[in-house]
């Protein structure tokens, strides 16, 4: 596809973005307690202090909301990624086995240290994503390892070891959760459905970070992302050191979809949609991919868990399982499209 001209992509783009300014306002005034706009505002800009208000913006709805937006930037961009790598548009971080190595990583965690290490300092904010970020590495470690042939990456063999690591990786969380007892077996499986139900200004703290150290390297690198689609031989042929900016990026995303699922759960098909979404709305470039496919994701998370929380009340439906729901039918839409 020929790159949108610069007017469209930005026309793209501020829609997007007045959209999901929208779906924010609508997820932080609707709930179980109605608020009016002018009710928020005021509390958000300090001009009348209402405790009630206060609690049901500052406590519940706003981390939840913000926690949503960090984690559907990250998966989005992260997919960008692992599908610029792999020159494979069916990779994405939960297919490849990344969500199920730092979700068995959480897991255990949450099984050894009851889902905290007690203290105030930046180690107890930091433990959990650290431990997502050790099983991501890992788990990308051993994919790439059984996906290297010959010296090259072999697409086929990347997602058929992805699937078979994230299978087994996901029957060992099930399993450490089988050992818990009652009440932190009931928040690992939530957890693992991918679920921001419990976000805190901490999961912010913990997840932010990461985003900010790591997007802004990833999108330094659009260019060499856009001389690898032209295939390994042909971007060394042009200066681009192809194993060096591979791992540096693979590195990046794993990091990234690390920290993200150690706050939110294993949420899916985020990185898989939002890629060929923003493809399609404005071409090829990397440097309009990345951010349109962070953008999306934000949007796609944040409207989940809105519909997640509003269509199931009192029941609340993790935002994993409504991305889920609208996810798996383009999924089989790409698969059918890929044979013709």
């Amino acid at each position: 596809m020929i790159n949108r001209s610069l007017p469209a992509y930005l026309t793209v783009l501020g829609a997007l973005s007045a959209l999901l300014v929208v779906v924010v306002y609508v997820s932080l005034t609707n709930g179980s307690f109605d608020l009016a706009a002018w009710d928020v505002l005021k509390t958000l800009l300090r001009l009348q202090a209402n405790p009630d208000y206060d609690l049901v913006i500052f406590d519940f709805r706003l981390p939840r909301i913000v926690v949503g937006l960090l984690v559907g930037l990250g998966l989005g961009i992260a997919g960008a990624v692992i599908q610029g790598i792999t020159r494979n548009g069916l990779a994405d971080p939960g297919i490849l086995g990344i969500n199920a190595g730092a979700g068995a990583a959480v897991v255990l965690f949450m099984l050894v240290f009851a889902g905290q290490i007690k203290g105030a300092g930046w180690l107890s904010v930091m433990a959990m994503p650290l431990f997502g970020l050790v099983g991501g590495i890992g788990t990308a470690a051993l994919i790439f390892f059984f996906a290297w042939h010959r010296g090259v990456l072999d697409p086929q063999r990347l997602i058929l070891s992805g699937i078979a690591l994230g299978s087994g990786l996901g029957a060992l969380a099930m399993y450490i959760s089988l050992k818990m007892n009652p009440q932190d077996f009931e928040m690992a499986a939530v957890w693992m459905a991918g679920s921001i139900y419990n976000a805190n200004w901490r999961f912010v703290l913990a997840v932010l970070p990461w985003l900010l150290v790591l997007i802004p390297v990833i999108w330094s690198k659009s260019r060499q992302l856009d001389l690898l689609q032209l295939g390994r031989t042909t971007a060394a042929g042009v200066g681009v050191a192809v194993h060096k900016e591979t791992n540096l990026l693979l590195l990046c995303s794993v990091g990234i979809v690390s920290a993200c699922v150690s706050v939110s759960g294993s949420i899916g098909f985020v990185g898989l949609l939002s890629p060929h979404l923003a493809r399609g709305l404005s071409g090829h470039s990397h440097s309009r991919v990345i951010p349109l496919s962070g953008l999306i994701g934000m949007l796609l998370v944040t409207a989940s868990d809105f519909i997640g929380r509003q269509l199931f009340a009192p029941v609340t439906l993790p935002a994993g399982i409504v991305i889920a729901i609208i996810g798996a039918p383009y999924f089989v839409y790409l698969l059918f499209r890929g044979q013709r």
